[in-house]
């Protein structure tokens, strides 16, 4: 293992409660309901878009409230946002060790290039969010483009995310993949999609990216 690949939000940040005002400030805007708590952990994971059609109601203006949201939360003050307890120093760790770290996230390149300066800076050799470049995940473009850039073989790399979708991507790419339990998935639903490892806490990723055996 020469390189990890880390989903964002669930992952290494706990951006559910920006993304949601965010999202609702742009809703109200347009004369819609706002969403709550648990329906925006539903509606996260597969990119902005997705994120916007599920929210907006039935017959609305999708890409005005999709350019409305990417406008409030690009320039969020990121106030309730919070890294998981733990994460900066699995990070540094593996650092340490010289093995490469990307982010491959389906959130905006803009917001994800913030997020990653705030919280994590100096962390990752790569952040690479949807910039309209390659297809979200679980498409495996992405993932690949993030090993190739990293100089680093794709049976080399494990990708560590919270959702089904990343569980997909890995296996769509051909890489390694560790689900974690702290994101905004349960592990009946992980299993359903495939997952085969998981860490159930942060302090659980170092054994199991330094051990062998992380395919699934």
């Amino acid at each position: 293992m020469k390189a990890v690949l880390f989903d964002l939000d669930g992952t290494l940040l706990d951006t559910v409660p920006d993304i949601r005002a965010a999202l609702n400030a742009a809703l109200e805007a347009f004369g819609y309901p706002p969403i709550g708590y648990d329906e925006t952990v539903a509606y996260v994971g597969n990119g902005a878009e997705k994120l916007v059609e599920r929210a907006v109601p039935t017959g609305g203006d999708v890409r005005g409230v999709l350019s409305a949201f990417a406008v409030n939360y690009t320039n969020s003050e990121n106030r309730f946002t919070r890294p998981y307890e733990g994460m900066a120093d699995v990070l540094d760790a593996l650092k340490a060790q010289g093995v490469k770290l990307a982010v491959v996230t389906n959130k905006l390149q803009a917001s994800a290039e913030k997020v990653m300066e705030e919280f994590y800076p100096g962390r990752f050799d790569l952040v690479l969010g949807d910039s309209g470049l390659f297809p979200c995940k679980p498409d495996p473009t992405s993932a690949r483009f993030a090993a190739l850039s990293l100089r680093v073989p794709i049976g080399e790399c494990v990708l560590v995310g919270d959702g089904e979708t990343d569980v997909f991507t890995a296996r769509n790419a051909g890489m390694g993949a560790i689900s974690v339990l702290w994101g905004y998935r349960t592990r009946t639903a992980l299993e359903a999609a495939g997952a085969k490892i998981f860490a159930a806490r942060v302090s659980d990723l170092l054994p199991l990216l330094t051990a062998s055996g992380t395919r699934g």
